[in-house]
């Protein structure tokens, strides 16, 4: 509407002042939009790629000072590639660019750490024995069952842990037909298909834990190869609690008297066979993992049986070669049997 001198009325110009602001708010907005391109969005994703990346990569800077915190991440480090889907996921659904090319790095380093879990066993490779670690668990429901399953494995050596007074004389019998040779120290056994002399126990308690608290086994095999030390170990458990976070404190003793053990034992040959509740990776086990080569072909999660997450039984050697490990199916016990092919 008009006045007569052919001026807007002040509602009319109004209005229209409002019409042009709105327009220019759209046109702004629209801008701002057509900015922010695939290559600018999702920038926290990818700063969490390269986080997860940085956490896999150097692993052992994170700190154990508080609840150790750097053994709890490198108890379960094969598991923070499933952080690779879930950050891809995510980048697609913000159609990210950047958070997309950013998670190539995260899966580039699990690959170099653990893509080798993922190869085939190479169960033809040539090898000399084959030895055995079972955890056959305290509370185990059917040893009997147990003790058979594990006598029809083949193994030329088999080390048990959590062996009681009460199930011993199963295992025993079970295991006398094809391993007449046997050494048990406290709750960790030894059998054998060759002569076992020298046998006697390794002192791996940690400071303050009686002296009837005894895992630490060692003997010498008489294989046809020639004599060769076998150690058979149960590391003390980890506890993770709120309070006190990762708690490895006797776990990493008894690993450092483990490895002085190891480091003084005069034959050059050495099999390792034990729970160490621990994994590889995990900071603790230094002591024995820096002097023995561990079977690690194969993904070999042996803890908890029902759905394993873990590898913390193992089978280490020095001046031999593991050429190919894995699991048996599972027993009665909390933890699978794991098995490795050895070339002296």
């Amino acid at each position: 509407m008009e006045q007569e001198d052919g001026s807007a009325t002040p509602g009319a110009a109004a209005a229209d002042a409002g019409r042009r602001s709105r327009g220019t708010g759209r046109r702004r907005r629209g801008g701002e939009a057509r900015g922010r391109t695939p290559w600018t969005r999702g920038r926290i994703l990818a700063s969490l790629a390269v986080l997860v990346a940085g956490l896999q990569a150097f692993h052992s800077v994170v700190p154990n000072g508080v609840g150790n915190l750097g053994s709890l991440l490198e108890t379960f480090l094969p598991w923070t590639g499933l952080a690779v889907p879930a950050l891809l996921c995510l980048a697609l659904l913000r159609r990210s660019a950047t958070a997309a090319v950013a998670v190539v790095l995260p899966a580039a380093v699990w690959a170099a750490l653990f893509g080798g879990l993922l190869l085939p066993a190479g169960r033809g490779a040539a090898y000399d024995l084959t030895a055995l670690q079972h955890n056959v668990g305290d509370d185990n429901p059917d040893p009997a069952g147990t003790a058979q399953a594990l006598a029809r494995t083949g193994a030329d050596l088999i080390a048990l842990e959590e062996l009681t007074p009460g199930v011993l004389p199963v295992y025993g019998a079970a295991l006398a037909a094809g391993h007449p040779h046997r050494a048990v120290v406290g709750t960790v056994g030894l059998w054998s298909r060759y002569p076992l002399v020298d046998s006697g126990p390794v002192d791996i308690r940690p400071e303050g834990i009686g002296a009837d608290w005894s895992r630490g086994l060692r003997s010498t095999v008489r294989a046809p190869h020639g004599d060769m030390a076998v150690y058979v170990a149960h590391l003390p458990s980890i506890r993770i609690r709120p309070r006190d976070g990762f708690g490895s404190g006797r776990r990493d003793e008894s690993a450092a008297a483990l490895g002085a053990a190891i480091a003084a034992e005069k034959l050059e040959t050495v099999i390792l066979l034990g729970d160490l509740n621990g994994t590889l990776d995990d900071r603790g086990l230094a002591p024995v993992t820096s002097r023995m080569t561990p079977a690690v072909a194969g993904a070999g999660f042996s803890w908890p049986a029902a759905f394993p997450l873990a590898r913390i039984d193992h089978i280490m050697t020095r001046t031999a070669t593991p050429v190919t490990t894995w699991t048996l199916p599972a027993t009665g016990s909390d933890h699978l049997p794991i098995a490795a092919r050895i070339k002296l």
